[in-house]
């Protein structure tokens, strides 16, 4: 295989800067075709959902892009060629959470016709639920599109040189304005653009370096030799970073976290047609995560083999695994000017697609939650101008994130998962027990989620302070014994021994240490994909458990459709009405102006197989309409 110098540099060129600014420009481009095309947006409802006709294909590619941020793009293949190939488990956790998704929540979501996710949480409980939920939801959002936004900056700037300023910027800015003018469909139309780049440079990537090393054959020999073709670690220890069941058990419910109830998911999904064309979307993004993860993860082991004799990390060429895809892009493509540009394109692809989710899914959530409870006398085309000034700031926000991670140091990956494992897991908790289990009331879901925020919080701070070492973590062994030294370092002689046991070593800390805590090497050590599992099954236990001790709701009490086995005796549906608050400047009828317990929908069952509306106003009572509870109707229709 080729040989590495150890000191070797390398940056981008004028090329590489041109190929990543067609993307930005076709990125622009599509933001203000959707904005001007058919008038633009008349309503809150087109901005955020699309006026809810769009297609299958581009929300399900728009879903798959969504979480696949440059964080994903820079870090799936340092996993894989530190760990192995064993990574692509993580398509099997991926695929059971597409299935429990559009089997369990995207019905409920869908047919009830929300644009915010916590709209559901007031249904089902009441409104400090909801607003808890909201605030959540923002604060994690903001921190987390923020890190995302800087993280794959500072990686690129501390091995190519890139500007580190000129890259969040440009991104920021130009993500933040397309936003803005385009709405949701803006955003789903770039984001299927988006994954095309993304796959793109994966596949560019594979093609040169399994070239360069003699082909695939001989990749996965050499791999195969070193350790890396793993799919078989079925090790239960849950200190081992990634193994079978880390991807199926805490892989599974991290995305099904992020996937089943987070509002920048559910925002796609329910933009759809119909709930067919939304179930088909959850498939498509299943196909392009398939494809981007295992993408991702041979273009790990393919690097693996490229630096099998001399890692750059244990020779100093890089000093984080974050940024082993930069300069591999670099070293492969030093003679094809313009290709390295390509792989720039693709990592920005994916943070330009998950801050674009991210601020659309702030101003939905803002709007729905904060605003229109508040002033529900707002015109359509008014809230349509306030969606546009949120997007705005929140997209400025998170720019001013990005900026304050510069005082974070090398930390800004780590918290990045952090961040969204810590808050999703027990906001899935509380869906959970508001969908699955009746007699979950108002003060045991509160205190669920407490529960469940501060354990995962907990373990979380105590894995940053005291983290555990390679050894137990798993880290495959790495060689440098293959390295070409410079002449100009010729009296520096690189020990192949001891860098390594260098390697072993690194980040390793004795069992006996006197000054770390007894859990540092047992509660503190387990791997960050069981955050999220532990937020969630704290939240449901807890729970439950205070909700049978200080009374469980009485059936009869909650609205038609507010759990999931309200739904599975009907296909209710109604096509999104077109005259519905675009034509004039009526208030539109919010739930919390409809008479009757917890804004429960009126269900309008028909033949179509799209969401149930609210009842507007002017229309009389559905043949499922919502009452107080106390009456035997709702009893009826609702105890199953």
């Amino acid at each position: 295989m080729p040989a590495a110098e150890a000191g070797a540099q390398a940056t981008f060129g004028a090329w590489d800067y041109g190929v990543f600014a067609l993307m930005l420009l076709v990125s622009t481009g599509i933001g203000l075709w959707v904005a001007l095309a058919r008038g633009g947006q008349r309503n809150a409802d087109d901005f955020f959902t699309g006026g809810r006709r769009l297609g299958a294909l581009p929300v399900g590619l728009s879903l798959a892009a969504s979480f696949m941020s440059a964080v994903q793009v820079l870090g799936v293949p340092a996993e894989a060629t530190r760990y192995g190939l064993k990574f692509l488990w993580m398509c099997l956790g991926q695929l059971l959470c597409s299935a429990l998704t559009a089997a369990l929540f995207l019905p409920v979501f869908y047919r009830l016709g929300l644009t915010s996710t916590y709209e559901y949480l007031e249904m089902r409980f009441n409104r400090a639920v909801r607003l808890c939920g909201t605030l959540q939801y923002l604060l994690a959002t903001v921190l987390y599109t923020g890190i995302v936004i800087y993280a794959p900056a500072l990686i690129l700037n501390q091995v190519t040189g890139l500007d580190i300023w000129a890259s969040l910027l440009s991104t920021g800015i130009i993500c933040t304005f397309y936003t803005t003018v385009g709405g949701m469909k803006a955003v789903v139309w770039t984001d299927t653009f988006q994954v095309v780049v993304m796959l793109s440079g994966f596949w560019a990537i594979l093609a040169r370096g399994a070239s360069l090393l003699g082909g695939p054959r001989q990749v996965l020999s050499l791999a195969r030799n070193r350790s890396r073709i793993n799919l078989l670690d079925f090790d239960p220890d849950p200190r081992r970073r990634y193994t079978f069941w880390t991807f199926v058990v805490g892989g599974t419910l991290v995305w099904l976290s992020m996937y089943g109830v987070n509002q920048a998911q559910v925002q796609r999904y329910v933009a759809c047609s119909t709930e067919r064309k939304a179930k088909l979307a959850v498939l498509i993004n299943q196909l392009g995560l398939f494809l981007i993860v295992t993408s991702a993860a041979c273009c790990g082991i393919v690097m693996f083999v490229f630096y099998s004799d001399c890692d750059p990390l244990l020779t100093g060429r890089i000093s984080a695994p974050d940024q082993y895809m930069p300069l591999f892009v670099l070293d492969i493509f030093e003679d094809l000017p313009g290709v390295p540009g390509l792989f720039l394109a693709c990592a920005y692809s994916g943070t330009l697609s998950t801050a674009s989710t991210s601020i659309n899914a702030m101003a939905a959530v803002t709007v729905e939650d904060l605003i229109k409870p508040r002033l529900p006398g707002l015109a359509p085309r008014r809230l349509v101008l306030v969606s546009k000034g949120l997007s705005l700031i929140y997209g400025s926000a998170c720019l001013t994130v990005a900026a304050l991670s510069s005082l974070l140091g090398g930390g800004v990956l780590q918290g990045s998962f952090t961040v969204m494992g810590v808050i999703s897991g027990p906001l899935l908790g509380a869906f959970v027990l508001g969908m699955f289990l009746p007699a979950c009331n108002s003060l045991g879901v509160l205190f669920g989620l407490g529960s469940g925020f501060l354990l995962s919080l907990w373990v979380a701070l105590g894995a940053t302070l005291y983290p555990p070492s390679e050894q137990t973590m798993g880290v495959l062994p790495s060689s440098a014994a293959g390295c070409v030294v410079p002449s100009s370092n010729a009296s520096v002689l690189l020990d192949s021994g001891l860098l390594n046991a260098e390697m072993i070593g690194s980040g390793s800390v004795s069992a006996e240490d006197p000054g770390q805590p007894a859990l540092a090497h047992s509660f503190y050590a387990i791997s960050y994909l069981y955050y999220g599992a532990l937020g969630t099954l704290t939240t449901v236990l807890c729970g439950a458990l205070v909700s049978y001790l200080t009374g469980p709701t009485k059936r009869s009490a909650l609205g038609p459709g507010l759990l999931w086995w309200d739904l599975t005796w009907q296909m209710a549906s109604v096509a999104p009405k077109e005259e519905v608050a675009t034509l004039d400047d009526r208030p539109v009828k919010d739930p919390e102006e409809i008479p009757g317990v917890k804004s429960a929908p009126d269900f309008r069952p028909t033949e179509e197989d799209g969401p149930l509306f609210l009842q507007r106003e002017g229309k009389g009572p559905g043949p499922w309409a919502p009452c107080s509870g106390k009456g035997g109707d709702l009893d009826r229709e609702t105890n199953l």
